[in-house]
Order: structure tokens, then C-alpha cells, then sequence
């Protein structure tokens, strides 16, 4: 992914909402799975750190992408933006 793609994806996630949390649980399986859902529909995905996780943001991002298959594409502060194309049929696609 370059450059560019990634500051296009950060400049589309910046006005959405935090869709995710991760407290003081850290990832569970659970969580991975809302958040593949949620990268089937949208493809774009922010999720907020609480001050109480106590796992590093760089380390939780990493874990996310893995588990996720998804692309890193930001973090910032207490946020974490994730990238994945979705091949479901219905979902609006960004295009890159």
C-alpha cells in the first residue's frame, strides 16, 4: 500500500466515529469478530484505546491486522485505523 492510499484512507476515517473499544479485556475473540464484520460493510474501521488497556497501541494494532488480515493504516493518539477490502456483494467500495 502506498503512501498516497494510506493518506487517502486516514483522510476518510477522520470525520467517523470510533466504531470499537478495547479496554482493560485487550483483544478477544469476540471483538475480532464485530470487527470483521464490520470491515465486510465498510471496509473501514477506527477503533479507540482506553486508558485502562494495558497492552502497547503499536503491539494491539499489529495483533488487530493479524487476526483481521486487514491493513494498518493509522495511529494516532488513542485511535487505531484499520484497512481491508471487502468482496460482499451490496458494500459501497473505496475506491483507491
Amino acid at each position: 500500500m502506498t503512501g498516497k492510499t494510506r493518506a487517502k484512507l486516514r483522510s476518510l476515517a477522520m470525520p467517523q466515529q470510533s466504531l470499537f473499544q478495547i479496554g482493560k479485556g485487550g483483544v478477544s475473540d469476540e471483538l475480532l469478530k464485530g470487527i470483521s464484520q464490520s470491515l465486510d460493510k465498510r471496509e473501514l474501521v477506527k477503533i479507540t484505546v482506553l486508558k485502562n488497556c494495558p497492552d502497547e497501541k503499536s503491539e494491539l494494532m499489529r495483533t488487530l491486522c493479524d487476526g483481521l488480515k486487514a491493513e494498518p493504516i493509522a495511529l494516532i493518539g488513542n485511535k487505531i485505523v484499520i484497512y481491508r477490502h471487502s468482496d460482499a456483494e451490496g458494500v459501497s467500495h473505496i475506491e483507491l
